[in-house]
């Protein structure tokens, strides 16, 4: 815990915000900084290990989509958050699948499910979907039963008990 929030008064400067909830520490960054401070975290505290990278669609006016990362230095049992807010009109980041390769796997994520573009990624394309498919299913403007006329919907009845 000390740990942490040494780590946080020498990066708070760097940061928009940086909060201690629970025992964990998640700090805010701007798009243009955010990989700069990637970096830092990464080369001069120690964090190696990049558990994974989300998207939430806040669906608000604005900075509307929110990716988060969630890092582990694995050599002092030290966990953090970094969030970073982008706008719905360019909903871009630079990559860091340069400084951890596994990012890859989860920026195509993001942009196949919510449609944020990494710049610089070496592969962005659609993991789950077809490459021709529009839209970014866990926006939350995507309808709840999907695309009308895509797929079939289930039956209206519900199953009869079996004998």
């Amino acid at each position: 815990m000390q740990a942490l929030t040494q780590l946080r008064e020498a990066l708070a400067g760097k940061a928009l915000e940086a909060r201690m909830h629970a025992g964990e520490l998640t700090f805010l960054v701007s798009r243009e900084n955010h990989k700069p401070f990637l970096h830092i975290l990464k080369e001069k505290y120690g964090f190696d290990y990049l558990v994974d990278i989300g998207a939430t669609d806040h669906f608000e006016e604005g900075l509307r989509f929110e990716i988060f990362y969630n890092l582990v230095n694995l050599k002092e049992r030290l966990r953090v958050r970094v969030k970073v807010r982008v706008p719905e009109g360019d909903p871009t980041l630079q990559t860091v699948a340069d400084l951890w390769p596994g990012a890859a796997w989860h920026e195509r994520e993001a942009y196949d499910m919510m449609g944020i573009r990494f710049l610089g990624h070496p592969d962005l394309r659609r993991i789950y979907l077809p490459e021709d498919f529009s839209y970014h299913p866990l926006r939350k403007e995507f309808p709840l039963l999907g695309i009308p006329g895509t797929l079939p919907l289930p039956p209206k009845d519900p199953p009869k008990p079996y004998n």
